[in-house]
């Protein structure tokens, strides 16, 4: 699996810059990057100027756009998802990242992250980049009602060439159902794992009968890896995708007011290299990172405002990896391109699960899943 990756997991390096066009798509230059190494990114941001008012960014009774429901800023400001320039300047740090693939939040047919997607697609083909889909907990969700969006996304999607394909595992397309164990009887999802890898939110090998992998998510409890050994062991005696999830640190304090939920401290960078430590001590198929630009939760490698608006406490990248001022502002995602070197060239991991830290603010690592999402 490992010399697969290593040939067909990386996008050859091309140089297809089209000159002398100001546009965004004439800026557009594939570069080469992992497709096994997953970003969640969330198209659900809005803005006056092109949504017509302001959305997720008021988070926590927040009033944009110098005020957000994050703990960092971002140096594109308070954008919106559906703005073309954005995804491509997106598009332009996910390459920067060394990621190759996207995992998308999607909410449902017809929600506004489902309306998002042809504009990401489009921008993700010309920078060749991959998207993947993040099923969301909508209300109503079902076991039958995901193998209906797992037809519907493959039948309206699936010709565009960003659609990811996992080539080492039968060219299938890959769907990670957040909060899965909320549904005890997936059987359904027999009718589909011809054509999809579907991936479980859990460790725990007696919750994934039908699913073709695991997933963790949890950016929290990525810092001491509980259960990441086994869950390995099961996937590769099972012939199943493991993909364990790494974060640089997390907090949602400003969009979540008095919540309880533990702080992840990035500890100048510290945090993330352990974690990615622990994912590639455990064998991964894939590593997914949690996150590109989850801002309400603080897990972000997007880069950062060194000089955030002030008046509000925001955080920021200074001190990550020795850098200071705008050079700190992308510290992260280079960082992430040092490791995805380390994975796909299959070095070995260090520190182990056994030494890496413990969040901060005691609490159940389970109780915090997806708080600043109750909207």
């Amino acid at each position: 699996m490992r010399t697969l990756r290593s040939t067909v997991g990386l996008v050859l390096l091309l140089t297809a810059v089209l000159a002398q066009a100001p546009t965004a798509s004439a800026d557009a230059v594939v570069r080469a990057v992992a497709a096994d190494v997953h970003l969640f990114y969330y198209p659900w941001y809005g803005s006056p100027a092109v949504h017509g008012a302001y959305r997720h960014w008021p988070q926590g009774g927040h009033t944009p756009p110098d005020d957000v429901g994050a703990d960092f800023y971002p140096t594109l400001g308070a954008y919106d998802s559906g703005d073309t320039a954005v995804i491509d300047q997106h598009m332009r740090m996910i390459q920067q990242s060394g990621a190759g693939t996207i995992v998308t939040s999607w909410w449902g047919r017809g929600s506004y992250e489902d309306s998002a997607v042809p504009a990401l697609l489009s921008s993700a083909t010309r920078y060749g980049i991959k998207v993947a889909w993040h099923l969301e907990p909508y209300s109503g969700r079902t076991a039958e009602s995901t193998v209906a969006d797992i037809g519907y996304i493959n039948s309206k999607y699936g010709g565009s060439p960003a659609f990811y394909r996992a080539a080492a595992w039968g060219n299938r397309g890959a769907f990670y159902v957040f909060e899965s164990l909320r549904i005890t009887d997936w059987t359904a999802l027999e009718q589909v794992r011809a054509s999809s890898i579907v991936l479980a939110q859990t460790t725990d090998a007696s919750r994934v009968a039908h699913f073709g992998g695991m997933y963790t998510y949890d950016g929290i409890a990525g810092a001491t890896a509980p259960g990441w050994k086994n869950a390995s062991d099961f996937c590769k005696a099972n012939g199943l995708v493991w993909a364990p999830s790494v974060a640089p640190g997390y907090i949602d304090d400003r969009a979540v007011p008095g919540n309880t939920t533990p702080t992840v401290g990035r500890d100048n960078g510290a945090m993330y290299d352990r974690q990615w430590g622990n994912a590639l001590g455990v064998s991964p198929s894939w590593v997914s990172v949690t996150s590109f630009n989850e801002w309400h939760e603080g897990s972000i490698i997007e880069p950062a405002r060194s000089n955030p608006p002030s008046g509000h406490g925001y955080l920021t990248y200074q001190g990550a990896y020795g850098r200071t001022g705008a050079a700190a502002e992308t510290a992260y995602l280079d960082r992430t391109r040092h490791w995805v070197g380390q994975f796909t060239a299959g070095a070995p991991a260090n520190p182990s699960p056994r030494t890496a830290a413990k969040p901060t603010r005691a609490a159940s690592p389970r109780a915090w899943q997806r708080s600043a999402r109750s909207w």
